[in-house]
């Protein structure tokens, strides 16, 4: 139908959008999330840092884990893994824990670009208040925005390191 606008979907007034292109390869920014030896050097905004409890990298397992912030104030965080397309694509479940009845769904998408990586995370919440409260009070735009630049600073002093 000609001059059909496009419609949005369905979950836009409940989702954040984060995107950055980061100067490595995808299989090293992909790398960078899937072993906790990597995750514990950039997880989070700004001053954040991550104690991790448990950590299993497959479909249904879990990390289990801190984020201390830089007020001293310690978070329980809690993330299952409920797809990995190796080096594609990551879907997950975030949470306090796992009874959070608050927990939201997350996908993060790693394409090529160039010799970079285009790193997406797409995180729907389950209504439009969890959505606003997120970015009101928690910050979750400009939280994302910090945890995907400290990725890009890390993966990119990893480039040509040899472990």
């Amino acid at each position: 139908m000609a001059g059909a606008r496009q419609e949005a979907p369905a979950t836009a007034e409940r989702e954040v959008v984060i995107s950055r292109v980061i100067d490595a390869p995808r299989e090293l920014v992909f790398e960078a999330f899937t072993e906790v030896r990597h995750l514990s050097q950039w997880w989070g905004p700004d001053g954040f840092s991550t104690t991790t409890q448990a950590f299993e990298f497959r479909v249904g397992g879990v990390w289990d884990f801190v984020m201390h912030g830089p007020d001293g104030t310690d978070y329980a965080e809690w993330i299952t893994w409920t797809e990995i397309v190796v080096p594609e694509r990551i879907a997950l479940l975030h949470g306090e824990s796992s009874d959070d009845p608050n927990a939201f769904e997350s996908v993060l998408t790693f394409t090529l670009d160039g010799a970079a990586t285009r790193i997406e995370m797409r995180t729907v919440f389950r209504t439009k208040e969890l959505r606003d409260e997120a970015v009101e009070k928690y910050g979750a735009i400009e939280g994302g925005r910090q945890t995907l630049s400290n990725l890009a600073a890390y993966v990119s002093s990893r480039v040509g390191v040899e472990d």
